[in-house]
């Protein structure tokens, strides 16, 4: 039996390579591009030389494909105006290739808390083009996220991840437009204890969202597991209805709702009973 490599222990760039076909890992603007948020240093952060993105090309399973893989163990994966610069410009050039005849899907690692605070309105901008730059793409080809872990996809690029094709979560991964902190934070203990991880995961963690229907595929943390699951999204080629046209049916669940009362795993999974999964 083959041993199990760890998707999320792997690193944005480690995740690129897992997922492509071997041999065929070509990265663009990386480290030694010395392409780095001018902002961070400003306010006395070391910036980092590829801002926490990473974009490759290459094939997976023959097929060519653009990875986008976001570093989580730098500033929470955050968004910043290179960052995003990044993604966006990869997923519009891998839809200006389709539009001429050359093929290519994308893959997303999406391990963020969603805007660099540091760089504010440039990071929130920089995730509207991402937003804008998904739904332009997934006309042509399948545009496939991935939440594994540990940081998590929250905030504007959670957005990101319910605009995908198709999206892939491992029991670790959480998915939430607001973390647990924000939420507590603003709305107080008594609604959200960002300590009572249990509860955490309850809500946001990959099993209740898979089960929700706000996720197509709840996968192990295996790296070949994952890639399996990329190469069946993939097969599928671009979904006839995609999740966000399916917002009457979601807003009709919303209305009926109590809001009155706490809600908890049972009564998320009862309201949506996977309303919104390709599967």
């Amino acid at each position: 039996m083959l041993k199990k490599e760890s998707f999320i222990e792997l690193s944005a760039r480690q995740r690129a390579k897992a997922l492509l076909d071997k041999g065929t890992y070509r990265e663009l603007l990386g480290p030694f591009d010395d392409i780095e948020s001018p902002w961070l240093e400003k306010q006395g952060i070391v910036p980092q030389a590829d801002d926490g993105m990473v974009v490759a090309k290459g094939t997976i399973k023959g097929v060519p494909t653009v990875v986008v893989a976001i570093e989580g163990s730098f500033q929470g994966g955050s968004m910043g105006e290179v960052s995003g610069a990044k993604m966006s410009a990869a997923l519009d050039l891998a839809a200006l290739d389709c539009t001429e005849g050359r093929y290519i899907q994308a893959v997303l690692c999406l391990e963020t808390g969603g805007v660099r605070l540091q760089e504010a309105n440039l990071g929130l901008a920089a995730i509207a083009d991402i937003h804008a730059s998904i739904m332009n793409l997934r006309r042509y080809a399948p545009v496939i996220g991935i939440v594994a872990g540990t940081v998590g996809c929250f905030g504007g690029m959670s957005i990101a991840a319910g605009l995908c094709s198709y999206l892939i979560v491992t029991r670790e991964a959480r998915l939430g437009l607001n973390g647990p902190q924000v939420i507590e934070q603003e709305a107080g203990i008594r609604e959200y204890d960002s300590k009572n991880k249990p509860f955490i995961w309850q809500m946001t963690g990959g099993e209740v969202r898979a089960e929700c229907g706000f996720a197509d595929k709840f996968v192990p943390d295996d790296a070949e597991t994952v890639r399996k699951a990329v190469i069946e999204c993939s097969e599928k080629g671009v979904p006839k209805e995609f999740r966000t046209e399916k917002y009457e049916y979601f807003l009709e669940k919303l209305e009926k709702f109590d809001t009155s009362k706490q809600v908890d795993e049972n009564s998320a999974k009862e309201l949506f009973v996977r309303g919104g999964s390709h599967d």
